[in-house]
């Protein structure tokens, strides 16, 4: 029977530069969810953690990398498993399904999330380079079901991905709003079953 190798620990070094960026990112996002991102300095973070703003510059290229973080391969791994998934799964199915990763990550780091959605929501500069962000990443997810499914991507796959991501958001609204006895992929499995039904008027039950 095999088993899979355990991974190596990490040596001193390696180690302690990992929790210098964890304390760096984490008193980021409370100071910006505290009081917005322009209202933040690197030195005000330095400070509190006990490092360098060069330090800071070493693990992020700005204040803004801090919040958001870089999620390209988070994006990746979820197109991996669209593609995957759109062989065996409906369209929407396979779209809810290729989001289990990054739904338990979110899940797993509940607090910080929470932190990175009332920094974002308190610093209106972030939202250009969001919306960027979303624009390109459902762009590839149309193409990819668009090659599998035959039409072009700016229809039907882009309209999918569109009210998938406003599924997203809501539910991840709702779970952010709750107390944390429901996990995220209940809000989704909610959201999504919502469009799978057509959004029926729920006054019609």
């Amino acid at each position: 029977m095999s088993t899979t190798p355990p991974k190596p620990s990490l040596g001193r070094r390696d180690l302690k530069k990992q929790q210098t960026r964890e304390a760096l990112l984490t008193v980021t996002l409370r100071l910006a969810a505290e009081r917005g991102l322009e209202h933040v300095t690197v030195e005000e973070i330095c400070a509190e953690v006990g490092v360098s703003s060069r330090t800071f510059f070493n693990y992020f290229p700005a204040k803004d990398d801090a919040v958001l973080e870089d999620n390209a391969g988070a994006a990746e791994e979820m197109q991996r498993r669209l593609e995957e998934l759109l062989t065996e799964l409906p369209v929407l199915a396979a779209v809810h399904a290729s989001l289990a990763r990054i739904i338990a990550e979110m899940e797993a780091e509940r607090e910080r999330w929470l932190l990175r959605l009332a920094a974002i929501e308190r610093s209106p500069s972030l939202l250009p380079r969001l919306i960027a962000t979303s624009v390109k990443t459902g762009q590839q997810a149309a193409e990819i079901i668009g090659r599998h499914v035959g039409v072009p991507a700016d229809g039907y796959p882009a309209l999918v991905i569109g009210v998938a991501g406003a599924a997203f958001r809501a539910a991840m609204q709702r779970w952010a709003a709750g107390d944390g006895s429901r996990p995220l992929d209940a809000y989704v499995g909610e959201a999504f079953a919502a469009l799978a039904n057509g959004l029926a008027d729920p006054r019609n039950k």
